[in-house]
């Protein structure tokens, strides 16, 4: 197994930055622990540690929007990865867009990049 440099953060803890394996679109950050990190490496598909929930998250687990893993990159010190994925449904984001990233900074407001939606978040997740 690839040992990653999950000491150097006191949660074990480290970022996954995610980008579409086709075209390097930046999708999500998220963040892996050491059973995320095996977990990813078994399957194929990309999982995660959810800060929120405190417990590990395989992506799309709810939504069916599946990263499958094409390659994994891992930087100088160990203690950051980036996963080349597949995005399975089209989106990334759980508020429905393709991208977590889909606003920019204009002036002193946020405005959305990306004008169509993947799917409707209260579909899939139910309204809060």
């Amino acid at each position: 197994m690839i040992e990653l440099a999950f000491a150097k953060d006191s949660n074990g803890l480290l970022p996954a930055i995610v980008q579409d394996h086709a075209t390097g679109e930046v999708l999500m950050l998220a963040y892996i622990n050491q059973l995320a990190w095996e977990k990813t490496l078994e399957t194929g598909k990309a999982h995660y540690w959810s800060r929120s929930r405190n417990k590990l998250w395989l992506k799309g687990e709810s939504s069916g929007h599946v990263q499958m893993i094409k390659e994994v990159l891992v930087d100088c010190d160990e203690d950051t990865v980036v996963y080349k994925v597949e995005q399975l449904g089209g989106a990334a984001c759980h508020t429905g867009y393709r991208s977590c990233f889909y606003r920019k900074v204009s002036g002193d407001t946020l405005e959305v990049t990306e004008a169509t939606k993947v799917f409707d978040p209260d579909a899939v997740y139910g309204s809060k």
